[in-house]
């Protein structure tokens, strides 16, 4: 073959993405988020959650790497607290902070998978802390701080309710300057601001965002990973129809640097 056409089949490879490397493409290896999910400690239970709640995809948007500091705000079952503690590795740590009026006032069954992390011995990098929503703080200045769900119960009569506010301005304090909040929640009509927080477990996520920025946080990305159109934003969370694939929003907020 002609040396000059040797030349164009490689500028063709260098310049067509859709041409170049596609070998190597096919095999880049999992994410260390991806791998998390495989981890044999998670209950089967919660890895058939994966397929909804992708969160993969939701760790990858956050950034959340080996080595990194992160608390799992009303951790719950621990869903999250179980894949971050094997994504951060052991030389990061979770925090895994439930807070006390949630102990007073749910059902035990609602945060049975974080106690049962905190008297696991394998989840080594995992500390369990519970105090009130008025007294949260971590040991150290976090990576990232997470809270998936919940946001819309900060609003709510069991939870006090919480100086929401002041309690953004802890988050803010805990993290390092450029770390990151992560705020996924159910989506409520636009404009009902807190109108179905209690009823429908839903809220408005301009007011997730007026509040989170007015504590200095600077909304940086969302994610459309949750988004579901079809969920007409009127139905409580636990009805068939919609558990398990509402529609709902993610932020990535960032303190600034």
């Amino acid at each position: 073959m002609d040396k000059w056409l040797w030349c164009l089949i490689g500028l063709l490879l260098v310049t067509s993405p859709s041409l170049a490397f596609q070998g190597d493409a096919a095999a880049s290896p999992p994410s260390r988020s991806v791998r998390a999910l495989s981890d044999a400690r998670r209950p089967a239970k919660q890895a058939t959650l994966d397929a909804a709640r992708k969160p993969a995809e939701l760790i990858d948007f956050a950034g959340l790497k080996s080595g990194d500091r992160v608390a799992d705000f009303m951790s719950g079952n621990a869903y999250f607290t179980r894949i971050f503690s094997n994504v951060v590795g052991a030389s990061g740590h979770v925090y895994a902070f439930v807070p006390a009026e949630q102990v007073a006032n749910c059902s035990p069954s609602e945060i049975a998978g974080t106690k049962e992390v905190g008297r696991d011995s394998s989840y080594a990098n995992v500390t369990v802390l519970t105090d009130s929503v008025a007294n949260f703080r971590v040991p150290t200045k976090l990576d990232v701080l997470w809270t998936a769900q919940n946001y819309h119960d900060l609003h709510d009569s069991f939870m006090g309710p919480a100086d929401v506010g002041a309690l953004n301005r802890k988050f803010f304090e805990a993290l390092k300057p450029g770390g990151v909040f992560v705020v996924i929640d159910h989506v409520a009509e636009a404009g009902s601001g807190l109108r179905d927080t209690d009823t429908l477990h839903r809220i408005d996520p301009e007011r997730i965002r007026k509040e989170v920025e007015a504590a200095g946080f600077v909304l940086e990305a969302q994610s459309s990973v949750l988004r579901n159109s079809e969920d007409d934003h009127r139905r409580i969370v636990f009805d068939p129809i919609v558990r398990g694939k509402t529609d709902q929003i993610v932020f990535k907020f960032r303190k600034p640097r």
